[in-house]
């Protein structure tokens, strides 16, 4: 059995190296692609097109050096450290904390990126707002994969000293809900991105009312995230570690992290598609801005309402078992 152990160790090092950079590999190429026919539809813009589409995907790579990092750090401890069974098995909640949120940021980022490089094709001479204001919406979407990677940091610390399966499942747990939590509100925060984006090279007009929008949406559409953060924090530091054997008190964790991290799945690509629309409608009509904006925001506390409900259900099976 522990032998088997070890093919998980060093699958999760494979993983969080190759999976991410197959998110990253297609979320460039998709840039690339944009760039290649933005340049086609505006040749003389091809300096600005080129720049727009560097920078995007050079932050597009912050998902393949995170699982990078998580890479060599686990193999530089496999070569220092004994591994026992338990502390082997709990790595695979480091393989969902990176690989989840690595492999959809990968991939949705392009969707900003693509969209920037086309607006940059239609509004040439506005170039360096619209390239400044993708790098801002693709640096809040890397928030998943910055909060994967604390918890693999965590997780990683913890599971050398483990020496039971219910706190194994506990570790797992942890990395399940931050891995599965990142996947709703990463689709939601790079959908709105894309249409904003879209939206300021139709009217540039609209930028400013588009860029204040955009900080609020994106703080509301990430608010899932924080929810998985704060239930994979608990179970790694509120949970007591027990040296004796309760497997059905490890499920009853395990179950915790699934609630949330699916149940954040929804409502952040839900409020991601409202802001969407949103944003959409203030760029073809900016003076609508104050009305738009409050509606939007009400209907996106609405929908986060259903991830608390998935929050309160962890707690419970933490806190109240």
């Amino acid at each position: 059995m522990a032998g088997y152990s070890e093919y998980l160790h060093f699958g999760t090092i494979a993983m969080a190296g190759a999976i991410n950079a197959i998110g990253v590999g297609i979320g460039q190429g998709i840039t690339s692609r944009a760039a290649i026919e933005g340049i086609n539809q505006q040749s003389s813009a091809r300096n600005e097109i080129t720049k727009t589409a560097i920078l995007g995907m050079a932050l597009i790579e912050t998902a393949a050096v995170m699982g990078t990092f998580i890479s060599f750090l686990l193999l530089l401890q496999a070569r220092t450290n004994a591994h026992s069974y338990y502390s082997n098995l709990a790595e695979i909640g480091i393989a969902f904390a990176i690989c989840c949120s690595g492999f959809v940021l990968g991939l949705v980022s392009a969707f900003p990126a693509r969209a920037a490089c086309l607006a940059v094709a239609r509004q040439p001479f506005f170039s360096a707002q619209i390239t400044r204001f993708m790098m801002i919406s693709l640096s809040l979407l890397q928030t998943p994969i910055i909060f994967g990677l604390i918890v693999a940091l965590f997780i990683q610390g913890q599971a050398a000293t483990i020496a039971t399966m219910r706190d194994t499942l506990r570790l797992i747990s942890s990395g399940v809900c931050i891995g599965l939590g990142s996947i709703g509100p990463a689709i939601g925060l790079a959908l709105f991105a894309q249409k904003a984006c879209e939206g300021i090279g139709r009217n540039r007009e609209a930028y400013t009312q588009v860029f204040s929008f955009t900080l609020i949406s994106q703080a509301i559409i990430e608010t899932p995230i924080i929810f998985a953060l704060i239930i994979s924090v608990s179970l790694l530091f509120l949970v007591p570690v027990s040296n004796q054997e309760n497997l059905l008190d490890g499920i009853a964790l395990l179950a915790a992290g699934l609630c949330t991290g699916i149940g954040t799945i929804g409502p952040g690509i839900s409020s991601g598609q409202t802001a969407a629309a949103a944003v959409k409608q203030i760029t073809i009509n900016p003076d609508t801005h104050g009305e738009i904006s409050r509606i939007s925001m009400f209907a996106q506390g609405l929908i986060e309402a259903a991830a608390i409900y998935a929050v309160l259900i962890s707690f419970i099976l933490l806190f109240y078992r």
